[in-house]
């Protein structure tokens, strides 16, 4: 795709919600959910980045830095406990470094078989500003670091910081990706348009239920944080008995693990996992069924949305 003049990502068709074929997840569940805990390693002093600053306060970043150290030494063996409780392995957007840094997390999570998927090297290192050739190199690095430390190439792709470039996704399908989080735009698997043909799909990643957004950006209460997660659980639960959603809780071990804010998250989970018809699944599980199932009448409708010019209305 062409940086120049471009009208949309260039990924995807408009694809009204209603209409679509139907999705019927494993055993008839209406709803997949997923929890996607970014474990994340944040250098004091990263290179610099002309187009972004990696803290907000000048060097020495102590505060910013020491906190997200917190969510490796304290937060991340909460948050496992809790995932523990509730029989929900974890889908974790992992910044590659840490398979050096923190390997005993590494290990934790490959007992307890979470999913890895890759979210670059560094959070403090950004696709801004790279030509094409250092983000494959980046990305490459990322997926082989994971597979040599984890025994599985990761199969998900989040941008480091969710930094990207008009090439982002294309390099990761032709690294052999099956799925990317970093497009924000439905609450279904949809198939992506990558420049080498791969069949790779959008799994929904939900910024507006991600514990950083909700603390950090909208300011908001533990006690409502896990309010706003359980009505929209409600919505797509609802929503799922017509075709089947996906719901994705984006977790930071530094934020939602913090001692006053778990319980407003374990109740949140305690109320999605009491209901039936629920899929409790990582994301390469919902991906690869999408993939296998439902992708190519997906594309198929898509085809025929854009042959008739329809616009037909959202449910």
């Amino acid at each position: 795709m062409s940086s120049a003049t471009r009208e949309d990502t260039g990924y995807y068709d408009y694809w009204p919600y209603e209409g679509r074929p139907r999705i019927v997840w494993p055993n008839g569940a209406r709803l997949a959910f997923w929890v996607a805990p970014n474990i994340e390693f944040y250098e004091l002093d990263p290179p610099a980045n002309p187009q972004r600053a990696p803290w907000p306060q000048p060097y020495p970043a102590v505060a910013g830095y020491s906190i997200r150290d917190y969510g490796n030494r304290v937060g991340h063996m909460r948050q496992m406990a809790l995932l523990d409780k509730y029989g929900i392995r974890g889908s974790i957007s992992l910044s590659a470094a840490l398979c050096e840094h923190h390997p005993e997390i590494i290990a934790m999570c490959r007992e307890r078989d979470w999913e890895f998927f890759s979210h670059g090297i560094y959070n403090t290192r950004y696709t801004y500003g790279m030509s094409e050739a250092e983000e494959r190199a980046m990305i490459l690095d990322s997926i082989e670091t994971i597979e040599r430390h984890t025994g599985r190439r990761p199969a998900g792709y989040l941008a480091p910081a969710l930094s990207h470039s008009p090439v982002t996704l294309d390099l990761f399908a032709e690294l052999g990706g099956i799925y990317s989080c970093d497009l924000f735009h439905d609450d279904q698997p949809t198939p992506l348009r990558v420049r080498g043909g791969q069949r790779m799909i959008s799994l929904p990643y939900s910024l507006e239920m991600n514990d950083t957004i909700a603390y950090v950006v909208n300011k908001i209460a533990p006690r409502q944080y896990g309010r706003n997660i359980r009505d929209c659980f409600d919505r797509l639960y609802a929503e799922g008995e017509r075709s089947g959603t996906v719901m994705c809780v984006p977790t930071h071990n530094y934020q939602v693990s913090c001692p006053h804010r778990l319980k407003a998250f374990e109740e949140s989970l305690d109320y999605i996992t009491s209901h039936p018809d629920v899929w409790v699944a990582t994301g390469r599980e919902i991906a690869e069924y999408y993939l296998e199932h439902y992708h190519d009448a997906a594309l198929a409708d898509i085809a025929r949305i854009q042959k008739g010019g329809a616009h037909g209305a959202r449910r």
